[in-house]
């Protein structure tokens, strides 16, 4: 496994031949509005990982966002909500088509309430992921090797995730509902930026 550490933005010829990419990103906090998008880690599943030290000056990154608009690449995501609602708030896209392993977790591990990253990649893939560095200062001008570690590993295996959720879903009858749910994810990250963000639309009250 090669992580690499990009400054700015992804590099043109990097994961060109992908038809899925995992994604994920790192910011100062979790609040949409005022807390900055930092960096963003993909995978195309090969065992290698891009990690992408962005320039909050501009956010200047066109070929990320050019992965992030292309109709041909899945977008694979684990709570793919927040990382959408940040890549529309400080890129500027709409990112699709997308895939969220939470919400295919939701819908097919029905036995179970724990549906975070760490719980889910240990059942599912045998791997025990460590969170020592995600409420680490990823604002920072240099990150640090752990920092860089840790962003690789959130997308290591998400396609492994995929691979056995689809399965699940497919078993249980709802991977007809999981697509709907894909498609208004991106949907759904907008109503965030717009206001709506605990609020249930769909709700009689």
């Amino acid at each position: 496994m090669t992580t690499y550490l990009h400054q700015g933005d992804l590099p043109a010829d990097a994961l060109a031949n992908a038809t899925a990419v995992a994604i994920d990103s790192e910011t100062m906090g979790l609040r949409l509005g005022r807390d900055p998008l930092c960096v963003v880690q993909l995978s195309d599943g090969g065992g290698d990982a891009h990690v992408v030290q962005l320039d909050r000056t501009t956010y200047d990154a066109p070929n990320l966002k050019r992965l992030l608009t292309d109709p041909a690449v899945t977008k694979i995501f684990h709570y793919g909500r927040f990382d959408i609602a940040m890549f529309w708030l400080h890129l500027g896209v709409v990112t699709t088509p997308v895939y969220c392993t939470k919400i295919a977790s939701k819908l097919a591990r029905t036995y179970t309430d724990r549906h975070g990253l760490k719980d889910v990649t240990r059942e599912l893939v045998g791997i025990d992921l460590s969170k020592a560095q995600q409420s680490s200062d990823w604002g920072a001008a240099k990150l640090s090797e752990e920092q860089v570690a840790y962003a690789a590993s959130d997308v290591l295996h998400l396609h492994a995730l995929r691979s056995r959720l689809d399965d699940m879903l497919a078993r249980e009858g709802r991977d007809g509902l999981a697509r709907a749910c894909f498609e208004f994810l991106p949907h759904r990250s907008l109503l965030d930026v717009a206001g709506w963000e605990d609020v249930d639309i769909f709700a009689h009250t």
